[in-house]
């Protein structure tokens, strides 16, 4: 008898073992199953998007894309003892040799009259980040051309600080809405009396002469006013203008460079336009060269928006 019951105990306790055992190995797998989930979506949401590249993927061809503006001709005058197919090659202009066409282009004109010598010069960058994580195309653009600004030492466009309290007018120290302290406002002086009939007031030019601002017949270019370095607006997403004049010398002419710069979001555009005369003591005007790279410089920002 007791065999018996000792057979039909053990059975029993093996299955129940058995069933402890698949319980145990079916919670080991649902936790393991548990914890994976949990570190697939740490892992998901910790992970940045990645930024979004620039707007151009490539670059038009720059002898192609200024030669089909008006504006060149302009800028090169050419002597007209040359043949139309003579205008048309020194129109073409001459491309920079470049080992990746689209990330950087250029191409160069010179143009020579017995007057003076003309050189143009424009070149297209196309900037990629390729830490995308970090920056976007267009980020790392706008980092190169803020140290092309620096390096013309031109300060970058921010609001304008305002005056602090009680400070004087720099233009009109004794501005009255500024009164120094325990000082009275001065009275306004009357009017003066007008000019007798036929006599110039104070200050007015004399009958035949030419009015302030405007060169007199005659005048050499050196005599207008320079425009001087400075940044430009509706250039681009953001543009700046360098003027530079060569030293006067003895015997050699004076001559000008300017160099603008703009970028449309991911493509840095240089446009550099010299002019050098021939004749000593010449100065080339800032004005007329400015306008007309700056005209060159708008046709080609006209160009990546198309």
């Amino acid at each position: 008898m007791q065999r018996k019951a000792v057979r039909r105990v053990l059975p029993g306790i093996a299955m129940l073992t058995a069933l402890a055992a698949g319980a145990a190995g079916l919670t080991g797998c649902t936790g393991g199953s548990t914890g994976g989930s949990t570190s697939d979506s740490k892992a998901g949401g910790s992970s940045a998007a990645p930024a979004q590249p620039g707007k151009y993927r490539s670059l038009p061809a720059p002898c192609r894309a200024a030669a089909d503006s008006k504006k060149l001709k302009a800028m090169l005058p050419v002597p007209d003892s040359l043949t139309p197919e003579q205008r048309d090659q020194s129109y073409a202009g001459a491309a920079d040799t470049s080992y990746d066409g689209d990330r950087h282009v250029g191409c160069r004109w010179t143009a020579q009259t017995p007057e003076e010598t003309r050189l143009l010069s424009v070149g297209f960058e196309r900037v990629v980040s390729y830490d995308r994580g970090a920056a976007s195309d267009d980020d790392k653009a706008k980092q190169v051309y803020v140290r092309l600004l620096t390096d013309a030492h031109l300060p970058f466009p921010g609001p304008a600080t305002p005056p602090s309290p009680g400070a004087a007018n720099p233009a009109n120290p004794a501005n009255p809405a500024n009164p120094a302290p325990g000082n009275p406002v001065a009275s306004t002086p009357p009017p003066a009396a007008p000019p007798a009939s036929g006599a110039p007031s104070a200050g007015a030019p004399a009958a035949g002469a030419p009015a302030t601002g405007t060169p007199a017949p005659g005048a050499s270019p050196s005599a207008q006013p320079e425009l001087g370095s400075r940044v430009l607006e509706g250039l681009g997403t953001e543009a700046f203008l360098d003027d530079k004049l060569s030293p006067a010398g003895a015997t050699a002419a004076q001559s000008r460079t300017v160099r603008i710069v703009f970028r449309t979001s991911n493509v840095i555009v240089k446009v550099e336009y010299s002019v050098q005369p021939t004749l000593p003591g010449t100065v080339p005007p800032s004005g007329e060269i400015q306008e007309k790279a700056r005209q060159l410089a708008q046709a080609l920002a006209e160009r990546f928006n198309e």
